[in-house]
């Protein structure tokens, strides 16, 4: 490793910040993604991609993939995916007294109370034609003074169920203001925060972090491959959609492409700041010490491999964290989709997940884009410059049959200062 600047120990320039905060506000809720794909990254990653470049789209979702080689259709395929889609809450019912209400989703109810949002929603007379309400806020009780004891004590708590968003309407007929407004049930609604800078040095905090930066992540590893010679690997940046209902748009992108590697990227939890759950000993994975790589599911060993050894040979830190049968995130893609594929789940720990105060460490984010950048170059430099191979892949797997035989381990010494951490 040189001495060469690492970005993912440097803050993040303004306009790089300000193109991730433009993503990740895009209204995108699950099934509406083209606000993200086609009206942000597509015209973004056109403006620096080669003009034999391509970026395909799809009929039945919003989804976009670039395509570094699109006429090599035998070049070994490496395919990163994040997601455009969004959590949101949807229009429920209209009642009498004006409220909207909401079903909560993903999102825990308590969360959502106060909050400001917008809903999306079509106009009746112009179908296809979709405007956007503000100024509403998600409520539950109203105030206090309307709550039983014991959810003023603490002693319960909120439920989905008495989730309304408050649109302020009054007079007559509440109920048949909002109808002529074209609002009806399955509309969607989604916070109103774009991200921010937070207290702390290169940390951010807003809503939809999830997954706005595993598309910002695929679009600036694109940019670097533009950038650079990369000639033996074709690279897809994948912008999936449908993730937060069962992952079903990466596995139609994967079955329509069938990559020889794919990749997610998505939010991790940061589990050393997470309150109460020191009991379930989960993994010390925390934000800003650097992306995660998951082990377990259906997760390639020699892939996860050849990225630690890249971010080894790099200086890069990764955190290591395990799925037990399913990732949780699109990496599952290619084997939910029959797809014969390695592969890996990246991440970068988080705090806040599904709230509107999500919160993440600009370090991370680019750690995970110059891991995954570098491990494309390595597999372009394998088998003396001419790249690597789907059969590198298939002769790679490890055999644990032929594992070293090893009856004791050697103890290293330790110092006083070791001995009491």
């Amino acid at each position: 490793m040189t001495d060469a600047p690492k970005p993912w120990a440097q803050p993040m320039s303004p306009e790089r910040f300000e193109l991730m905060r433009t993503i990740l506000d895009a209204p995108s809720p699950i099934g509406l993604e083209a606000a993200m794909t086609r009206g942000i990254l597509e015209p973004h990653m056109r403006s620096f991609m080669p003009d034999d470049w391509a970026i395909h789209s799809f009929k039945g979702n919003a989804g976009i993939v670039l395509d570094t080689m699109p006429n090599a259709k035998d070049a070994f395929t490496v395919m990163v995916i994040g997601h455009a889609d969004k959590i949101r809450m949807q229009v429920r019912s209209i009642g009498d007294d004006g409220k909207i209400w909401v079903n909560s989703d993903s999102m825990l109810p308590t969360t959502l109370i106060g909050h400001k949002v917008k809903l999306f929603s079509e106009d009746p007379s112009d179908l296809g034609n979709w405007r956007v309400i503000k100024g509403g806020t998600i409520e539950a009780i109203g105030a206090i003074h309307f709550a039983d004891p014991k959810l003023r004590s603490g002693d319960s708590g909120i439920k989905g169920k008495m989730m309304y968003l408050e649109l302020h309407i009054h007079g007559e007929n509440k109920k048949k203001q909002i109808e002529a407004l074209g609002i009806r049930p399955g509309d969607p609604i989604i916070y109103d925060r774009p991200i921010e800078k937070g207290f702390a040095p290169d940390t951010f905090s807003g809503a939809y972090l999830d997954n706005g930066l595993g598309c910002f992540v695929t679009a600036e590893i694109a940019r670097l491959v533009a950038d650079s010679d990369v000639k033996n690997v074709r690279y897809l940046a994948a912008m999936a959609s449908h993730e937060e209902i069962g992952r079903f748009g990466s596995r139609v992108l994967a079955e329509q492409f069938r990559p020889d590697v794919s990749i997610a990227v998505d939010v991790a939890h940061d589990f050393t700041a997470a309150p109460g759950i020191g009991d379930r000993r989960y993994e010390p994975i925390a934000m800003g010490d650097g992306y995660t790589l998951t082990h377990g599911a259906v997760m390639s060993a020699q892939l996860n491999s050849i990225i630690t050894q890249v971010s080894g040979d790099h200086d890069i830190p990764v955190q290591h964290e395990l799925a037990g049968r399913d990732s949780g995130t699109d990496a599952m893609a290619a084997v939910l989709a029959a797809i014969d594929s390695a592969s890996a789940s990246i991440g970068f720990p988080i705090r806040n997940m599904h709230t509107i105060s999500e919160s993440g460490h600009t370090g991370d984010v680019d750690a995970a884009i110059h891991a995954l950048y570098q491990t494309i170059l390595h597999m372009d430099a394998m088998n003396d410059g001419k790249g690597i191979t789907a059969q590198d892949l298939r002769d790679g797997h490890p055999r644990l049959d032929r594992s070293a035989v090893q009856s004791h381990l050697p103890m290293p010494e330790l110092d006083s200062d070791s001995e009491s951490n």
